[in-house]
C-alpha cells in the first residue's frame, strides 16, 4: 500500500485529476466541423452487435448497478466529466507502466461507465496492436478492426460496432502487424484521433504498457490525456516513476488504482447499498 500512496504523491495527485492545484494540461484544440472532419451519419451505417463479454471478463453489468465496482468507476467518470466541463478532453490513453496491471479491465469498464450516461456516446478503441484484447473481452472478431483501416483494407463504417442497447461502439485491433509503432506514426492516426470527437463525447485507447513500447507514448501525443493505471501489490515506485518520465508531454490527468482488497475498498459501501436495498417498509 505504501508503494502506491508514495506513487500518487508523486504526482500530487488523487486517484483521478493527478495535476498540481490550479495548472491545466496542455490539449490539443477540440476539432472543429468542416470538411473531413464530418462523421455524422456514421452511426446509422455501423453494425450492431448484441452485448456477449466474456464470463470472466469482470465487465459492468447495467442491470446490477449497485455492485461495488460499479460504482468505483462511476466515481472515476464522474470525474473525468467535470474535467471536461473544464477544457476540451475527449480523447484518453489508459496504459500502465508495466503489463498484467489491469489497463485494459478498466479502460473497458470506464467505457461502459460513460455510456451508461444518456447521450454519453463512447468509443472504446483497442490500439495495443501487440497483445490486443477488447476483442476477447467482449466475445467478438479481432478483424476487421484499426490495423485494416489504417492499411486501407476496411473502412471506418466496417472496423465500428455498437454494443447493442448501449451508447457504447467498440474498435478492435485488426490483423496482426509486424511494425506496430511504424503504423501509428502514420498521419491516418491523427487525422482519426482528431475525427472521432465529432462523433463521440469520449474515446478511450487501451494501449500497450509504457515501459514495454513505445506506442501509448506517441498516442498519448495525440490524445487529450493519460490514465495510468497502477496495480496495487505489484507496481513499484521505480516503475511508476520511469514510466511518467519516459512521457513526451505532461497531459496525465491521474491514476487509477486497481486490485484493491474488496474487503479494504467496499465494506462501507457494500454496507450502505445492503442497508437501502433492504431497509423496513
Amino acid at each position: 500500500m505504501s508503494r502506491v500512496h508514495d506513487a500518487l504523491r508523486r504526482v500530487e495527485s488523487p486517484t483521478i485529476g493527478g495535476l498540481p492545484p490550479g495548472a491545466s494540461a496542455p490539449v490539443p484544440a477540440a476539432p472543429q466541423a468542416g470538411p473531413g472532419h464530418d462523421l455524422q451519419g456514421l452511426l446509422a451505417r455501423i453494425e450492431t452487435i448484441p452485448f456477449t463479454p466474456s464470463p470472466d471478463a469482470s465487465l459492468l453489468d447495467a442491470s446490477r448497478p449497485s455492485e461495488s465496482p460499479a460504482e468505483e468507476f462511476r466515481s472515476i467518470r464522474t470525474r473525468l466529466n467535470h474535467l471536461q466541463s473544464l477544457q476540451p478532453i475527449h480523447t484518453i490513453v489508459v496504459t500502465s507502466a508495466s503489463p498484467a496491471e489491469g489497463k485494459s479491465f478498466s479502460a473497458a469498464n470506464l467505457a461502459l461507465a460513460q455510456s451508461q450516461l444518456e447521450g454519453n456516446l463512447t468509443l472504446l478503441a483497442d490500439f495495443d496492436f501487440r497483445r490486443p484484447v477488447i476483442h476477447t473481452l467482449f466475445q467478438v472478431p479481432r478483424g476487421p478492426g484499426i490495423t485494416d483501416f489504417l492499411q486501407g483494407k476496411a473502412s471506418l463504417d466496417e472496423i465500428i460496432k455498437r454494443v447493442e442497447g448501449t451508447n457504447l461502439c467498440i474498435m478492435t485491433a485488426g490483423e496482426a502487424v509486424l511494425n506496430p509503432l511504424e503504423l501509428l506514426n502514420l498521419p491516418e492516426v491523427k487525422n482519426l484521433l482528431d475525427r472521432l470527437p465529432s462523433v463521440f463525447n469520449w474515446v478511450l485507447l487501451d494501449t500497450p504498457p509504457l515501459l514495454f513500447a513505445a506506442d501509448a507514448n506517441l498516442l498519448s501525443t495525440l490524445c487529450h490525456g493519460l490514465l495510468l493505471v497502477v496495480r496495487i501489490g505489484t507496481t513499484t515506485i521505480d516503475s511508476v516513476t520511469r514510466a511518467m518520465g519516459s512521457l513526451c508531454q505532461n497531459n496525465i490527468l491521474g491514476i487509477l488504482v486497481n486490485g484493491a482488497h474488496k474487503g479494504e475498498l467496499y465494506s462501507k459501501y457494500t454496507y450502505y447499498h445492503s442497508y437501502y436495498y433492504n431497509k423496513p417498509e
